[in-house]
C-alpha cells in the first residue's frame, strides 16, 4: 500500500512519517511532498488508497486539495490533520466528501497513541473519526441552540461573498421571506444585536462574528468563492 503525506512543516512531516512507519505495517511505500497543489496533483494520479492531509498550505488549502482528489479518485481516505478545530473546516469537508469514502479530522496536538488509533482507524480500516478535542471545543464555543442549520449556514457564506438577499434566494431555490427569516436567525445565533442609532451594519456585523467564532474562515471563504463563481458563470446571459 502506498501513502501520500502532504504537509508542508518539515517538523510535523518528520514526525508524522514516524507515525506511520510505526502505526502501519501495511504501507509499503510512503511519498512526501509539502506543497499542497503539487500533492494535490499526485494524489489524482491513482496511485494513492489514502492520503493525510493537511488544512492549511501556502499554494492550496486542505479544503480544495480534497475536493480535487475526491472529484477524481472519490474513493480516496484523507486524513486532514491540523492545528485548527474550525467549525467552518468541519462543514466543508462534510459538504465534500464522497459516500464511498472515508476521512478523519485529527489536531496536531492529538497524543502519538491517538494518532495512531486515527491512521489505522481511517486509512486502513475506512472509518470517519473526528477527534474528540474538536468536539469538545466546538461544545464549550457554542450551545446546541446557538449552532446554524446547514441553511444558516449556506446563507451565511453567501452574505460574507456580498450575495444580495434575492441573488441568495435564487442560488439556494428558497423564497425572499426563507432568507430573511434566516437572517434574522443568523444574527440571533451570532449575537448581532439591533443597533437603534444605524451606525452598524448588520450583515457586516455578522460576518465580522462568524470570523471570530471560527463559524467561518479564510480557507472555506476562497473555496466558496469558487462555487459561487461557477454559479455565477451558469446564470449570466452568456452561458445561454
Amino acid at each position: 500500500m502506498k501513502l501520500l503525506v502532504v504537509e508542508d512543516d518539515q517538523f510535523h512531516a518528520h514526525f508524522m512519517l514516524d507515525a506511520v512507519a510505526e502505526a502501519l505495517p501495511e504501507v509499503t511505500e510512503i511519498i512526501h511532498m509539502s506543497d499542497g497543489r503539487a500533492g494535490e496533483e499526485e494524489a489524482c494520479s491513482g496511485k494513492y488508497r489514502a492520503v493525510v492531509l493537511d488544512l492549511q498550505m501556502p499554494s492550496r488549502n486542505g479544503i480544495e486539495a480534497a475536493r480535487s482528489i475526491w472529484a477524481c479518485q472519490p474513493s480516496t481516505r484523507i486524513l486532514f490533520w491540523t492545528n485548527y478545530a474550525d467549525e467552518a473546516y468541519l462543514r466543508g469537508i462534510s459538504k465534500i466528501v464522497p459516500e464511498d469514502s472515508a476521512y478523519g479530522y485529527l489536531l496536531k496536538t492529538a497524543s502519538t497513541a491517538r494518532l495512531r488509533l486515527a491512521l489505522r482507524a481511517v486509512l486502513i480500516e475506512g472509518q470517519i473519526m473526528v477527534d474528540r478535542e474538536v468536539h469538545r471545543f466546538q461544545q464549550r464555543s457554542s450551545t446546541p441552540r446557538d449552532t446554524l442549520t446547514d441553511s444558516e449556514f449556506n446563507v451565511l457564506l453567501d452574505l460574507a461573498l456580498g450575495i444580495t438577499d434575492k441573488g441568495i434566494a435564487e442560488r439556494r431555490a428558497m423564497s425572499l421571506r426563507s432568507v430573511q427569516n434566516r437572517l434574522v436567525s443568523l444574527y440571533q445565533k451570532l449575537g448581532v444585536e439591533d443597533d437603534e442609532t444605524g451606525a452598524i451594519n448588520k450583515r457586516t456585523r455578522a460576518i465580522n462574528r462568524a470570523l471570530i467564532t471560527r463559524t467561518l474562515n479564510v480557507e472555506t471563504l476562497v473555496s466558496a468563492a469558487n462555487d459561487m463563481e461557477t454559479w455565477y458563470r451558469a446564470r449570466s446571459p452568456e452561458a445561454g
